[in-house]
């Protein structure tokens, strides 16, 4: 990385950084999603086969969010964010709210919030807390029964494509932290970035699946090489 050379900077985040705050990854080796099959808990035809298997699946992983803490490169992110002069995007494939409680303003949800409500009624999306369950009412037009998790689930559009494919068109520095590469359209946006002219940095436990696509690539826990980065780049502000 060289001064001058980094204005603009996309960050893609996944489970990998919020697995360091004591998050569960879900998708075990055996790809099973905490005991289940992802077709069981997150698609839209299993939330219409068995809502309330897929709320108490759902309800559990909000609850945990109250237990657990934003870890240092969530920390960092949000001083990069609050700091960096240029143009900066964050985009998370995490649904938990640890970035937002670090501090980070300038992000991107693009699967969708555990901490919000989806009325499938009158198309609100709305602040939640605590358990969904079948019965829940929606804040906004009233409706019982038709709100479900605000969450991305397979075989649906991720959340503000149109403008994340923007900011990759015109990133100067794009870098994922803490994610496989194994979901699209998330694992495509390095060949995106690097087409159109980028510098590309993965930082991971161990490389990905797209990690050729990648400029550099750094191996280690999210804790202590975001820090790292993120003092690095601010010295090029």
């Amino acid at each position: 990385m060289s001064r001058g050379s980094l204005g603009r900077i996309v960050i893609l985040t996944g489970a990998g950084v919020s697995a360091e705050s004591g998050l569960a990854t879900f998708r075990g080796p055996d790809g099973l999603w905490e005991g289940h099959r992802v077709e069981d808990v997150c698609t839209p035809e299993a939330f219409q086969r068995d809502p309330a298997l897929v709320h108490a699946f759902y309800d559990a992983r909000r609850a945990k969010l109250g237990s657990v803490k934003p870890n240092a490169a969530h920390e960092t992110l949000a001083k990069l964010d609050a700091q960096w002069p240029g143009e900066l995007l964050l985009v998370t494939q995490n649904v938990d709210d640890l970035h937002e409680r670090a501090g980070s303003k300038r992000l991107l949800h693009m699967h969708g919030e555990l901490t919000k409500g989806w009325c499938r009624s009158c198309d609100e999306r709305f602040a939640w807390s605590g358990d969904m369950g079948q019965s829940a009412r929606c804040s906004s037009c009233g409706t019982a029964g038709q709100v479900r998790p605000d969450i991305v689930w397979f075989g649906e559009m991720p959340y503000d494509m149109e403008r994340i494919d923007e900011a990759l068109q015109h990133a100067d520095l794009f870098v994922s932290i803490g994610t496989s590469g194994a979901v699209y359209p998330a694992a495509g946006f390095v060949q995106t970035a690097r087409y159109c002219g980028a510098q590309t940095l993965e930082i991971n436990l161990e490389p990905s699946l797209g990690s050729t696509f990648f400029d550099e690539s750094r191996i280690g826990p999210a804790g202590k090489l975001v820090p790292e980065w993120v003092d690095e780049v601010l010295s090029l502000a």
